[in-house]
């Protein structure tokens, strides 16, 4: 059977079950939309504003349901309006496919109108990307593209393809999406070897991050966290993996993390890391990080082993083979000792909010969740309000906390909550975002106005660059270089503007107003939320800091 390559773009695409796909169009990509108009009752075409909102959409489609994000592009600046978005995503490890086209491959080289070498420019931060100049490798490309994003650690494959490609016909033969690279098996000496320590640890923790979710195997480490009786702390990326009530939950780890995890971490006999990397937020001081301890570490990716951190002993795996391999030879067991010191720790947690009559991070975040289920699913963008939503919200399960981790995207947050709304039209989805961040992606507003996807926007106002801030005020003795904003944005007057409804809360008893009335609204709404400019996220340990530096209040 003879197809179009744009048509072969759409059957490849349905093959791997894809009926939503993200996007822009242009004239480069004229022939693939105009099949996407063909093939409309099959696969979804969300438009958004722009194509880095497109991008993110794509990257929370993929956190919130599990299912391969695709986003489709024009050339030059379209295609280039990516970057953003691919690098968010290969930073976090996110399987996402970029179609973007470029001109005829006669103009290629000259300089064309809208041509650019987005392979060149993406290489370095995708897993891997193609250039498609001839049609006969066309459907091949495209099935070995999801492939690469979904085996081992995944991460985007971008497809470039040139106009005339996708505008001749070529046959169409296979049919059968391949097969996935098989992950990596734990080796079970390995694994018995680490059960062996793991039974014998006095004071053992596991910290783990975004691996454990993309293994899917959040229910075998909560099975491992209740039978070894270990204190688990994570990283942003695997916020849900255990609930936030769960006693054995020690909450956030590193710079913003509790207090807690950082001393039980810096007091551990055993550090178990799964499916974590050790990053710069997490072992601020590489050289100081869990001394006491012996370390374990078992990651997908062998170049994340000592990279930043040295390890005892390691397995490259899967987290999920690992785990079932290993739940069977570990006792059940009990370390009193321990908890009770961890207890006392957390105690020093137990801070309130001054009740001033103004609204502050915790109370917003509490009233949020007071307003919504354990399946709400939080998208947010990059700052404090990050950071309080890490620490506050009421976390329960996975694929419910979407955020930029690795790159840390200002602007991230609404296009990726866009992506989850339309993915899971079943759950709430609340966007967390701040002043800062929110000026760099609001246009999306549009996109859930047109689309009417019922996201609820906190926006925490106060009126200054805030993480920015705070490092200026305790590290620049209160230079303020470029982080005071004198903007005079008026969000209730603007969301009417885009066509929604906006609330303002200047304390706790109209943010719980607003909340009452925006969950019964069926599309897009904003609340501003009035912070004072002096609020901190805090502990914080110092870049190249240790636990003795914590900033606690």
């Amino acid at each position: 059977m003879k197809l179009l390559g744009a048509q072969i773009i759409a059957e490849v695409l349905l093959d791997h079950s894809v009926d939503t796909v993200f996007g822009y169009p242009g004239g480069a990509a004229l022939n693939v939309y105009d099949q996407l108009y063909k093939y409309s009752d099959r696969i979804k075409h969300v438009m958004t504003a722009h194509e880095q909102g497109a991008s993110h959409a794509a990257d929370g489609y993929y956190r919130a349901t599990g299912k391969v994000g695709v986003v489709i592009a024009t050339s030059g600046p379209g295609a280039t309006n990516l970057v953003t978005g691919l690098a968010t995503a290969n930073m976090d490890s996110i399987p996402l496919i970029a179609i973007t086209s470029n001109v005829p491959d006669a103009f290629i080289g000259r300089d064309a109108f809208q041509e650019i070498c987005i392979t060149g420019i993406t290489m370095p931060i995708t897993k891997h990307n193609f250039f498609v100049n001839d049609i006969n490798e066309l459907e091949e490309t495209l099935r070995l593209a999801f492939k690469i994003a979904n085996s081992d650690r995944k991460g985007p494959v971008l497809i470039d393809i040139t106009k005339d490609v996708s505008g001749e016909m070529c046959e169409f033969v296979n049919k059968k999406p391949l097969e996935l690279k098989e992950h990596p098996q734990a080796d079970i000496d390995k694994v018995k070897q680490i059960a062996k320590i793991i039974n014998a640890a006095k004071r053992p923790v596991i910290y783990f991050g975004g691996g454990v979710i993309a293994s899917n195997a959040g229910e075998e480490m909560a099975k491992l966290i209740s039978k070894a009786d270990i204190p688990a702390t994570y990283t942003l990326m695997a916020a849900g993996v255990i609930g936030y009530d769960n006693p054995k939950s020690l909450g956030l780890i590193g710079m913003h993390g509790t207090i807690s995890s950082n001393h039980a971490i810096d007091n551990a006999d055993l550090i178990l890391a799964m499916g974590t990397r050790f990053s710069d937020r997490v072992a601020l001081n590489p050289d100081k990080f869990g001394k006491k301890a012996k370390i374990v570490q078992v990651d997908i990716d062998r170049s994340e082993i000592d990279k930043n951190v040295l390890v005892d002993l390691s397995c490259i795996c899967d987290i999920k083979d690992f785990l079932l391999k290993l739940l069977p030879m570990i006792d059940d067991a009990k370390h009193d000792k321990w908890i009770t010191q961890i207890a006392a720790w957390k105690e020093r947690e137990n801070q309130k909010d001054p009740e001033d009559g103004r609204l502050h991070p915790r109370q917003i975040m509490e009233a949020v969740c007071d307003f919504t289920d354990k399946e709400t699913i939080y998208a947010t963008d990059v700052g404090q309000h990050q950071m309080w939503a890490a620490q506050y919200l009421k976390h329960k399960n996975t694929k419910r906390f979407l955020t930029s981790g690795g790159l840390g995207t200002m602007g991230y947050g609404y296009g990726a909550a866009i992506g989850a709304q339309v993915g899971r039209p079943d759950f709430r989805v609340i966007h967390i975002t701040g002043d800062g961040s929110f000026h760099m992606n609001l246009n999306e507003a549009a996109t859930a106005v047109s689309e009417n996807l019922p996201i609820i926007t906190v926006i925490l106002n106060n009126s200054v660059l805030g993480m920015v801030y705070q490092w200026q005020t305790l590290f620049y003795d209160k230079r303020y270089s470029s982080t005071i904003l004198e903007r005079k944005t008026d969000y209730v007057k603007l969301a009417e503007g885009f066509g929604l409804q906006g609330f303002r809360a200047t304390n706790p008893k109209e943010l719980e107003e607003a909340m009452a009335k925006a969950v019964k609204i069926d599309g897009p709404v904003w609340i501003e939320c009035v912070i004072p400019r002096e609020e901190r996220v805090l502990p914080m340990i110092p870049g190249g800091g240790n636990v003795e530096d914590m900033i606690v209040g």
